[in-house]
């Protein structure tokens, strides 16, 4: 075994009142603080979407983290997809689409 760690990459969907309470912000310094890779966005349709990349178990943290959001947030539902496609090395803020 050469030690490497299998990773893995989930896109989500978040909604709920998560656009004007800090969520975005929050997610990039909690993924950040996680060493995960990915991105996050406003979603013109009031939802925040998100790719998560790193091992299983600190992208599971990542997405219940989600669930509760930054103190403002009021997560309603997350959708989840696995996504193939992983993401460039850090984690940052897209632009809304």
């Amino acid at each position: 075994m050469n030690g490497h760690v299998p990773r893995t990459t989930i896109r989500v969907v978040i909604s709920g009142r998560v656009q004007g309470v800090w969520y975005r912000g929050w997610a990039v310094s909690e993924a950040s603080a996680a060493g995960l890779d990915g991105w996050v966005r406003n979603r013109s349709d009031g939802t925040v979407e998100a790719v998560f990349s790193g091992s299983s178990d600190s992208v599971d943290a990542m997405i219940e983290a989600c669930r509760a959001g930054p103190p403002a947030a009021r997560v309603t539902a997350i959708e989840r997809f696995d996504d193939t496609d992983p993401p460039p090395i850090g984690f940052r803020q897209r632009p809304t689409v």
